[in-house]
């Protein structure tokens, strides 16, 4: 039985990322260090696979730079931050839970635009367009959201001079839930607009996007900060992965609502 044209362009973007993300998997699979657990990767795998069909490559390289400087910032000062009992768990090597937690915003956008594109057989209305082009940029903010988080906390763990709760500003110790520091906050916005840099590079969103993504990570970011200060501890529940899944979810719904605001204003 032949294959319609049309099925055929649907299923070779899922067929390539099948490919893609199991050659990369064997690859980091035989590394000698470890970014991943066994779990992580093949988790990561089922994430490469569906961000690969439905956003093609670019959205895939966002993502595939967000895993790396993330996993490189985590290394960061690792021996000082072990020793001091604040580096992340397994020496930073990923589980499942960190996969998702990290970019499970991310790839519901990432499901939401292509079914938009996908199922409605207008492509060219105008609301299914601007539709698909705001869950683009709560893509790309979800993930500038998640970078600027990771490396404010890893850069203020490993570097920062002068510690101090988001709520109170009263100095506390590294590592404490709800700290910020100078340091650690300049590197989060270097990271968000790298990422977003990157977006607007693969063109995933316009220019204009760029600073949209750092106001709703540098707001996202503070808000995670204030939940870890005064909730976290709290529920047992609100662990740093669901944390981080409200973290990126902050990040795309204000992008998002920034840029409908723009669209309303006609810019």
């Amino acid at each position: 039985m032949a294959i319609s044209p049309a099925l055929l362009n649907t299923l070779l973007p899922w067929m390539v990322g099948i490919g893609l993300n199991t050659l990369l998997l064997g690859i980091a699979w035989f590394l000698p260090k470890k970014l991943l657990t066994p779990a992580g990767y093949l988790h990561a795998w089922v994430l490469g696979v569906t961000l690969w069909g439905t956003l093609g490559w670019r959205g895939y390289i966002v993502m595939l730079f967000y895993f790396l400087v993330g996993s490189a910032v985590t290394r960061i000062g690792m021996a000082e931050k072990e020793a001091a009992g604040i580096a992340e768990k397994r020496s930073g090597a990923r589980g499942p839970e960190n996969v998702w937690g990290s970019a499970l915003i991310a790839t519901l956008c990432a499901l939401g635009a292509y079914a938009m594109t996908t199922f409605y057989s207008s492509h060219s209305d105008f609301w299914v367009r601007n539709a698909v082009l705001l869950l683009y940029l709560g893509y790309v903010a979800s993930m500038s959201t998640k970078l600027s988080d990771t490396c404010a906390s890893e850069v203020g763990k490993a570097y920062g001079k002068r510690t101090f709760l988001i709520t109170t500003f009263q100095p506390v110790a590294r590592g404490t839930e709800g700290a910020v520091s100078l340091e650690g906050t300049i590197a989060g916005i270097l990271g968000s607009a790298a990422i977003a840099t990157v977006g607007w590079g693969v063109s995933l969103i316009p220019l204009l996007g760029i600073p949209l993504c750092l106001v709703a990570a540098l707001i996202a970011t503070n808000l995670e900060s204030v939940i870890g200060a005064t909730l976290q501890t709290k529920f047992d529940w609100l662990t740093n992965e669901v944390v981080n899944i409200l973290n990126t979810l902050i990040g795309a719904i204000v992008a998002i609502g920034l840029g409908l605001l723009l669209q309303w204003l006609g810019l």
